[in-house]
């Protein structure tokens, strides 16, 4: 691509600015980047092109009462005018680790909410923290029912590496011994109360295809690698000053920086990948600081590019060249392509008597999985792939029961004090088949504040998607009045694509360099000194919350990237 509009060209010199390895991105998959590729002995230049948020010191919110916020941790309505996106995940005590919509549009083809978090450690400090793993049913899909193309691994090639991984962040579950969904190395599972317990019991009585069990998550139910325990205190997406979660910034990151061999630089938009026409290499990476807007070449002899799907697309899409004329390592012409979410919020709820004499003790930051059950054998639902649900059972707050009572005084107070019923909510996070349709592009006029094109997202959920969604609402509330649950209602939130936050695809791993970007091992088909190992690589999206599956692939790709650069390969 041309250079942006008025830049500022640094003096800064080559060899002050050449290292081994150069990471883009210090999220979930980039913080894993740099901790390997450091720990391999390589000097590693991680870029950020948001601040820097340091472990504890920049959780500026996380022991904070909800007194204590001006709008007792509500959005305000200016909140939702300026940031009509990221306000419809943030609050008031997490809103500092997401973008401004304003300071960072984009546009939407059809309604895409692009959420982002510009800091170092990336949307690390905000994830949703579920930890499942794909399996053959997931790496096969591709293959079986044609949409898409197949996957170039099978879950023998990342077991281990799911192991790896699972033993270093600390993730809490319970063994199930289910193919489609393998057990992994877990520290105790988070308890499940009274009411999660009971309908457990009675799905175990009546279906032989469906269990609960507790989420899978990185939070840790002990201490753990020098981290933790989890507090139980339910203010994740604030900053863990504990270490209670997995993070980039608790992690990997100071892990990488213990090994004397990295360099960490924030404010820094990369916006093209450096083509040396001579090697067939990328030379290195070039960015625009945030701050200053200077523009500044580094360069390495390999580069990991982890800056989210979305943006690792538009990094491509912009680095255009007399050998890559469609992007960067876009022969196929599949970068941008096959953009991929979950859906999600499709469901039933319902209340439950008898267990009054009940309670729970502290804020769990988890809830209960039932495991994907449809089309496992065979592809007889209505539909292609599946979904699982995501739930858990709570007493009724004073705000579900008090807020059109108008009582006064002492019976106010003690129906105040009262808990509410049992209740069972559960929704089905569900797959997305990969779509050529559904895409990232760059706008050929509209340019943001450092003169870098607008991207357009044009996604859609398809018919297979809806068909998915009805089925979830009508056996989510199946399984609740088999159980005996009282005033069953489903629900559909009609979240839009991007609302899930586990977008995936653009630049997909593939067997063959006509239909995919990357090889089995993420390294892209046409240069071979560049690996992509965020969300963009999903070839396909399975129904399982995708990040353990990035790290896994980070740390398989980085062992990989040292090997191939010791023998010079690459």
């Amino acid at each position: 691509m041309g250079q942006p509009d008025s830049p500022k060209i640094s003096g800064s010199g080559k060899l002050q600015n050449t290292f081994d390895a150069i990471v883009v991105g210090s999220g979930i998959s980039g913080g894993w980047a740099a901790r390997e590729l450091c720990r391999y002995g390589l000097k590693t230049l991680l870029l950020e092109r948001g601040r820097n948020v340091e472990h504890i010191k920049d959780y500026t919110t996380a022991n904070l009462a909800p007194w204590e916020f001006k709008n007792r941790l509500e959005i305000s309505q200016q909140d939702r005018e300026e940031n009509p996106v990221q306000s419809t995940v943030y609050n008031e005590g997490s809103k500092h680790f997401f973008v401004s919509d304003k300071d960072h549009p984009y546009i939407q083809v059809k309604p895409f909410h692009w959420i982002r978090g510009y800091q170092v450690g990336g949307r690390s400090l905000t994830w949703g923290r579920q930890t499942y793993r794909l399996s053959d049913l997931d790496f096969t899909a591709n293959l079986k029912d044609g949409h898409g193309v197949d996957w170039p691994i099978r879950y023998r090639d990342i077991a281990q590496w799911y192991d790896y991984v699972e033993n270093y962040i600390g993730v809490s579950g319970k063994p199930e011994g289910l193919s489609h969904l393998p057990d992994g190395k877990f520290l105790p599972p988070m308890e499940m109360n009274c009411v999660e317990n009971y309908l457990k019991e009675k799905i175990h009585s009546k279906y032989k295809d469906r269990l609960v069990t507790p989420m899978r998550i990185a939070n840790l139910t002990k201490g753990w690698n020098g981290r933790g325990p989890c507090m139980y205190r339910n203010l994740c997406d604030r900053g863990c000053p504990f270490g209670g979660y997995f993070s980039s910034n608790s992690a990997t990151i100071p892990d990488a920086f213990n090994t004397g061999n990295l360099t960490l630089r924030p404010h820094s938009i990369v916006y093209e990948i450096i083509f040396d026409e001579k090697t067939n290499k990328a030379a290195g990476v070039r960015i625009i600081d945030e701050v200053t807007k200077e523009t500044t070449d580094f360069f390495a002899k390999v580069i990991f590019l982890n800056a989210s799907t979305i943006a690792t697309a538009a990094i491509l899409l912009q680095s255009k060249s007399n050998r890559f004329p469609q992007g960067f390592g876009n022969d196929s012409g599949m970068v941008g392509l096959n953009l991929m979410d979950h859906h999600s919020g499709a469901g039933a709820g319902g209340y439950i008597d008898g267990m009054d004499d009940k309670y729970y003790y502290g804020r769990r930051p988890s809830g209960v999985y039932i495991p994907r059950f449809r089309n496992i054998e065979n592809d007889n639902a209505g539909f292609l792939r599946g979904y699982g649900f995501q739930a858990d059972g709570e007493r009724m707050e004073w705000k579900d029961t008090m807020l059109d009572d108008d009582s006064f005084g002492e019976e106010y107070y003690k129906k105040l004090i009262k808990p509410g019923k049992w209740t069972f909510w559960m929704a089905a996070w569900g797959e997305c088949l990969p779509y050529k349709k559904n895409k990232v592009a760059l706008d050929g006029e509209k340019k943001d504040k450092w003169g870098l094109p607008l991207v357009k997202v044009d996604f859609e959920f398809g018919n297979n998607e809806i068909a998915m969604r009805k089925d979830a609402r009508e056996q989510a509330a199946e399984m609740l009045e088999s159980a005996g649950f009282k005033g069953v209602n489903t629900f559909d939130y009609n979240n839009i694509g991007g609302a899930t936050v586990h977008e995936m695809g653009t630049a997909c791993m593939g067997k063959d360099p006509k239909t995919s970007v990357l090889n089995a091992f993420n390294q892209m088909h046409n240069v071979k000194n560049v690996f992509i190992t965020d969300g963009s690589c999903m070839t396909s999206a399975g129904c399982q919350n995708p990040s353990l599956t990035y790290m896994a692939l980070t740390a398989r790709a980085c062992k990989y990237a040292f090997e191939q650069l010791k023998s010079s390969s690459i």
